[in-house]
């Protein structure tokens, strides 16, 4: 798997930029992260010299670090593609943007070779399913108490078994109002529903511990990113120390190596995302890394991106669907997955399941411009074709 020997040539590139799109209501979490607009610059189609196209959204590293290596008339595999490409930037280091923007060209790649092939993405990568099993996240910090309690109660009348909210008020320092939001939460959704919470790595380790001890009673699932994402020894003492529930990193992480090391430091539950993995290899290596150690295991990012990965997993293996902010990104598709009863279906089309509504996005006056690139005698080249 993820061996591939088909041979690739790019001829061409265009990239959308877009303008900022806001969200329908401002979101904040514990150390102020989003706020009014989605965190979204463009999307890029990438054409093999076959004519196929493989897209996704993206930043404009994808046009500053990947086009130029790309866009040569070379013809390379699979494989030695994203291995030339891996080396290139290993001087950026594995956590810079520059591995996300690898991963965003991998992700491509196998949509250029799934259309190729005539399969939906999800099954050429060997799925069996046509669905993923997917938990709703959201809870701004700044909602009101009944606002979030709304939320979370809305999110299990739409079929989700499993919900999770923001906690970290006043940048950790509130503690009381988070340990009675958790209380209302619980008493709104019952015992059946599991309920996880997010410090956004807004405490130390003392910090973590106490407010540890204030949610117990009310059962959380699980407390996501507790402490610093990096310090592995602040996760090693926080399982010493007895936080006894199951804490949950790996948003912050770029690659496999990292999530061995949260296994050795206690770590229960894995969860990669999807926009800042360096490869979709990786995410798999890591589910696997996760059901060899007993550990559970999640995947976050644009939940219509990574629905053809979630059709790999299993039923317990869940994708994050964070509505206040992939809702926005959602609305910019025209074909996507439908949400339904806790799962994401995913549509019966050739390569990646999703599909840019450009019609709409002009409409509203979101997309800026768009850039075409080629590739002619191993020279870039582009034309801007003005604002649209």
């Amino acid at each position: 798997m993820f061996d591939y020997q088909d041979k690739l040539t790019f001829s061409k590139a265009i990239y959308y930029n877009f303008n900022p799109i806001p969200l329908p209501r401002t979101f904040k979490d514990a150390t102020g992260g989003f706020g009014n607009f989605a965190p979204l610059q463009g999307w890029i189609r990438i054409y093999d010299s076959e004519g196929c196209c493989g897209e996704t959204f993206c930043s404009k590293g994808m046009v500053e670090n990947v086009l130029p290596l790309i866009l040569t008339g070379e013809t390379r595999t699979y494989t030695e593609w994203y291995r030339y490409l891996y080396w290139c930037f290993r001087n950026f280091g594995f956590q810079s943007g520059q591995i996300c923007d690898l991963g965003q060209f991998d992700l491509i790649m196998l949509d250029i070779l799934a259309r190729r092939k005539k399969q939906p993405l999800h099954r050429f990568l060997g799925a069996k399913k046509d669905w993923a099993a997917v938990y709703k996240g959201g809870g701004a910090i700044i909602l009101e108490d009944q606002a979030l309690v709304d939320d979370m109660l809305r999110y299990v009348e739409e079929g989700y078994k499993t919900v999770k909210f923001k906690v970290g008020s006043d940048w950790g320092k509130n503690m009381e109002r988070d340990a009675h939001r958790m209380e209302l939460v619980r008493k709104a959704v019952g015992d059946d529903i599991a309920v996880a919470v997010d410090g956004n790595q807004v405490w130390d380790v003392d910090g973590a511990l106490k407010f540890a001890d204030m949610i117990r009673p009310y059962r959380p699932a699980w407390f996501e990113e507790p402490v610093f994402s990096q310090d592995m020894n602040a996760i090693k003492e926080l399982k010493e120390r007895g936080i006894n529930m199951k804490i949950a990193f790996g948003e912050s992480m770029r690659n496999y190596y990292a999530f061995e090391t949260y296994v050795e430091k206690g770590v229960d539950h894995l969860m990669p995302l999807v926009g800042r993995m360096g490869s979709v290899r990786e995410l798999v290596a890591i589910r696997d890394l996760a059901k060899r150690n007993g550990l559970d295991f999640s995947s976050g990012g644009t939940t219509f991106v990574n629905a053809a990965l979630g059709a790999l997993y299993e039923e317990n293996e869940m994708l994050e669907y964070h509505e206040p902010i992939t809702y926005t990104l959602g609305e910019c598709l025209e074909v996507k997955s439908e949400e339904r009863d806790g799962r994401f279906y995913l549509p019966d089309i050739e390569g990646a399941p999703y599909r840019i509504n450009l019609k709409k996005l002009e409409a509203d006056g979101a997309l800026e411009s768009k850039k075409y690139f080629y590739s002619e005698n191993a020279k870039l080249k582009f034309a801007v074709r003005g604002a649209y």
